[in-house]
């Protein structure tokens, strides 16, 4: 298996697992009301089920993000291409012609 599709899955199962951890951290603090809401409901679960998978797509979309970002590269050497013209300390002289202007 390519080395870039194993860090999409491994980010991924982070992901959903922060999701599970999320969801439950939501559910024991009962955040707006949200434990009494989904518990006496005979349909809770498909609430439950949908804050956990949508939440598990975008904490997994931003950890193969950072994960992606931290990517190690090593730009810092210059490869070629132009290189930027020194500057010199050293006034140049310029001679200019003087013209009467009547």
């Amino acid at each position: 298996m390519p080395r870039l599709v194993r860090l999409y899955i491994r980010n991924v199962l982070i992901g959903f697992a922060l999701s599970a951890a999320f969801v439950s951290g939501l559910l024991y603090t009962n955040v707006g009301n949200l434990w009494h809401l989904i518990s006496p409901s005979d349909i809770g679960w498909v609430a439950l089920l949908m804050l956990f998978i949508f939440n598990g797509i975008v904490f997994a979309g931003v950890q193969f993000a950072v994960a992606v970002m931290r990517m190690e590269s090593d730009d810092d050497q210059p490869r070629g291409g132009r290189y930027a013209p020194v500057p010199t300390p050293v006034p140049a002289r310029v001679r200019v012609a003087a013209t009467d202007r009547h």
